[in-house]
């Protein structure tokens, strides 16, 4: 009894060893994700005399605005701010209903080119024609130079988000589309109003891989449509443009107001981030939802 008593202390003891190990690599590695941010945060609103000293901290130790200030006062982005919400928005919708189109009908057993599509999807994840040849698609033969669909037609489907979508309706129990069938319906009732409302966690994880990929974007600006430039385009020749604005001779009262170019591209990157970290929290539990579902067949 002594030995058993004995031994079931030493487990308990080697369980608790266990947690605080646990425990001391969850906090190590909560603070490898959320450091970098802090410190890009930190340097955004920090002096820039201070910033130019290289110093790496998580809290401005000389807080200022002044860095945000010359990103909004000297620059217009109310325009490509809604240009860049707008392509967001119509980007994503446009880009998840073709998704899904696609995913259902690659997923359809009785579709006889299925292998050989889904072949030649995969192909291009990693092989592309190349930016030569794209810039000639949609400059001269679409004729798309500064027009709106310059955003949205190249990005409508992206592999990887058709296989995802795929994957999930595949693990559908087939009864569904049967019953529907025998009830009268063709494959487009059968998608619309059977297959889409059962999607909804794969259809946010794709929405949410698209919105970041639109948001983010800005070379499609910078290639083709400089005429109706985004946020982040705008951000960019912010960023480009930013030069040393400190004169070691100036009066103090200058030198409140100057700014450094690391702290104006740091401010630019919070500017960049903020909407979509505002946005993720409501598709969270669908993102992870949809990533879990999307890769377990029956």
């Amino acid at each position: 009894m002594a030995n058993d008593s004995y031994q079931i202390k030493n487990s308990s003891m080697g369980e608790k060893v266990v947690d605080y190990v646990l425990a001391v690599f969850c906090v190590l590695l909560i603070i490898m994700t959320v450091y970098p941010f802090l410190n890009v945060l930190a340097i955004s609103l920090n002096d820039p005399m201070d910033t130019m000293r290289n110093v790496n901290f998580i809290f401005p130790r000389k807080f200022t605005f002044a860095n945000y200030i010359y990103i909004f006062k000297e620059n217009s982005l109310g325009g490509p701010f809604v240009m860049s919400v707008v392509r967001t928005l119509v980007g994503t919708g446009i880009g998840v209903i073709c998704t899904a189109m696609l995913a259902y009908v690659l997923s359809r057993k009785d579709f006889y080119f299925n292998k050989p599509f889904t072949i030649l999807f995969i192909i291009t994840m990693y092989v592309s024609g190349g930016m030569i040849p794209e810039y000639l698609l949609l400059m001269r033969t679409l004729n798309l130079g500064n027009n709106f669909m310059v955003y949205i037609i190249p990005g409508l489907i992206w592999v990887y988000n058709v296989i995802l979508m795929r994957s999930f309706i595949e693990g559908l129990p087939m009864a569904l589309q049967e019953a529907g069938k025998i009830d009268g319906a063709n494959d487009f009732v059968i998608w619309a109003r059977i297959i889409l409302p059962l999607c909804t966690p794969t259809m946010a994880t794709v929405a949410l891989f698209i919105a970041v990929g639109q948001w983010n974007s800005f070379m499609d600006t910078y290639l083709y449509a400089r005429n109706l430039p985004t946020l982040q385009y705008v951000l960019y020749e912010i960023m480009e443009k930013a030069t040393i604005k400190i004169d070691p001779h100036a009066p103090a009262d200058q030198l409140q107001n100057a700014v450094s170019p690391l702290s104006v591209r740091m401010a630019i990157t919070i500017v960049a981030t903020v909407p979509i970290l505002i946005v993720y929290p409501f598709l969270q539990k669908y993102f992870v939802g949809g990533m879990t579902l999307g890769a377990v067949k029956d």
